[in-house]
């Protein structure tokens, strides 16, 4: 899996970091307080969305009265502290970030996740020593499975997108990392336990724990 990688390129929430468990209570929450239910398809609909476009989904979706700021600024405080004193790094993950910093492999982060909740987790967890490069979606044109976040990411790190190594969580994800050209390695989530099948079949790789990749 790692011969001839140039860099490896991560997902943040339920690929390096076991994250997805959090959002569905807060979008539970944050619905109910506005005597709305949370539709069963919602996940599935903002997968691959930057946070911008989820707030602008949401908007629309439920014909809420706050701004697309004020909306992203509330999941924020909602998550804060739960990404702050919660938030696991996935299996054998930061083993694994250990190990690309020995070998001098260039690391980066390619989230739809917010720059807030990232930067609460990366000191959190103290990884900041081993990623060169955070790019959240929101700072590109368009989210996954659009290929723009993971191409910026390459971009910064000063490698060819088909040199590059992507982890991913969700098949919209696995797209993105595929549309930019790259090879991608699927993590089994619990969150994404449904979508199994379909990970396997748009990934070049799968791994259910960082342990599983050859080079222990």
């Amino acid at each position: 899996m790692l011969e001839k990688v140039g860099a490896v390129i991560f997902d943040l929430d339920g690929t390096l970091v076991d994250s997805m468990w959090l959002w569905h209570d807060i979008d539970v929450e944050f619905l109910e307080k506005r005597g709305l239910t949370l539709p069963e398809t919602y996940q599935k609909e903002i997968e691959g969305m930057s946070f911008t476009e989820t707030a602008t989904y949401t908007k629309k979706l439920f014909q809420l009265s706050e701004s697309i700021e004020e909306l992203k600024e509330i999941w924020n405080r909602m998550a804060i502290e739960k990404y702050t004193y919660e938030v696991p790094f996935k299996s054998g993950a930061e083993d694994f970030l250990k190990y690309c910093k020995k070998e001098k492999i260039p690391v980066g982060i390619a989230t739809s996740n917010s720059r807030e909740l990232v930067n609460a987790v990366a000191t959190s967890l103290n990884f900041n020593d081993y990623i060169q490069e955070i790019v959240t979606s929101c700072e590109v044109d368009h989210g996954k499975p659009a290929p723009d976040v993971y191409l910026e990411v390459a971009n910064r790190l000063g490698v060819q997108p088909k040199d590059c190594l992507v982890f991913e969580d969700v098949p919209m994800g696995i797209m993105a990392g595929k549309n930019a050209g790259m090879k991608v390695c699927a993590v089994e989530d619990t969150f994404s336990a449904a979508q199994q099948e379909e990970k396997r079949k748009l990934a070049d790789y799968y791994i259910s724990s960082y342990y599983e990749i050859t080079y222990y």
